[in-house]
């Protein structure tokens, strides 16, 4: 993957974050990874993708994280299910935000959500995912992207 191409990514969760009344968010190094341990925290909202490029976007962050978030957008309502709802927004508009950089042929899913260990990241062994490290507050995450073309 290009460096231009991750970085349509890494600015699709500045954008995200930028959204909140805590804009102090930065994004680390991206790394490579092996795919046989899914990296991961507590939830995930996984995009598939097909088209030009085939393969995986997920976002994953600490429960805390995503309460504190929730707050900076100003919910009130800090229930499971909201923070289901919010990791599956965050990865749907980091991969939108790639859709409309790439074009109509980049074809992204709706969010599958996943608490707690992500048996249901299938990743395929022959490819390396990129790690985004993604900092707000006190709290890390991460946008992994797992795509060929």
């Amino acid at each position: 993957m290009s460096e231009d191409a991750l970085q349509v990514f890494i600015n699709g969760a500045l954008n995200f974050f930028l959204h909140t009344s805590d804009k102090d968010v930065k994004v680390g190094s991206p790394y490579l990874v092996e795919n046989a341990t899914p990296t991961a925290f507590d939830f995930t909202g996984i995009i598939g993708v097909s088209g030009p490029y085939r393969g995986t976007v997920y976002f994953t962050a600490p429960k805390a994280l995503l309460t504190h978030l929730l707050v900076a957008i100003g919910e009130r309502d800090l229930s499971i299910e909201h923070i289901l709802d919010l990791v599956g927004e965050v990865a749907n508009t980091i991969s939108g935000n790639a859709r409309s950089e790439f074009g109509q042929d980049f074809m992204i899913s709706v969010p599958v959500v996943v608490q707690g260990s992500p048996s249901q990241i299938h990743l395929p062994k022959h490819l390396r995912s990129y790690v985004i490290p993604v900092y707000w507050k006190a709290y890390s995450a991460a946008v992994v992207i797992c795509l060929e073309n």
